[in-house]
């Protein structure tokens, strides 16, 4: 799909940017037409013990770590070459059991509304999530994996290699999360 570019605003002020705002940033606008949208066909499905969401860990790495196999559609046989000897893998996937969603919500553990981008909410205005799983075996189009945190019949949009040197960041500051010292209750249990 090839979308129409708008033009960029002239710089209002020569010389003065807001702090830490470049030329680019201070031109950046949206710019895509209001009815822009996208088409997606799924590359397979999750099969996983979890038919519910409130059955399924908020995360992978939290709780028991259960096993899994994503289903590649057929035809995509030659896609997995090369797969065996990673570890881990990115499942790219719609989350389709999603309930809609609000731009501000209060996540688990916290008594704050937060901005929905701040979260890690099922519930998104396009309800892509990403699960990092371990990668245990590759037979034809099927993969099995452990780690799950996603439901049973999850389409997948993609796959990716986990990359450590690339998608690992020790360091990295987790905003609010970080700040929580008197976590709040978890209201999936209510």
């Amino acid at each position: 799909m090839s979308l129409p570019r708008a033009p960029r605003p002239a710089s209002r002020m020569r010389g003065f940017r807001r702090p830490g705002l470049s030329r680019v940033d201070e031109a950046a606008t949206y710019d895509l037409p209001e009815d822009a949208s996208l088409v997606m066909r799924p590359i397979g499905v999750v099969h996983s013990p979890y038919v519910w969401r409130d059955e399924a860990p908020r995360q992978a790495t939290v709780g028991e770590q259960v096993t899994g196999v994503v289903v590649l559609r057929p035809g995509l046989q030659n896609t997995v070459q090369s797969l065996l000897g990673f570890d881990y893998l990115w499942i790219v996937c719609w989350l389709n059991h999603s309930h809609g969603w609000k731009q501000q919500l209060v996540p688990p553990r916290d008594r704050v509304k937060r901005g929905v981008f701040a979260t890690r909410s099922p519930d998104r205005p396009n309800p892509i999530g990403i699960s990092a799983v371990q990668l245990l075996a590759v037979v034809g189009t099927r993969l099995r994996v452990r780690g799950l945190d996603l439901l049973d019949g999850t389409p997948v949009l993609d796959l990716k290699p986990y990359i450590p040197a690339y998608d690992a960041f020790p360091a990295a500051k987790a905003g609010w999360v970080d700040a929580l010292t008197d976590p709040g209750p978890d209201h999936r249990y209510r």
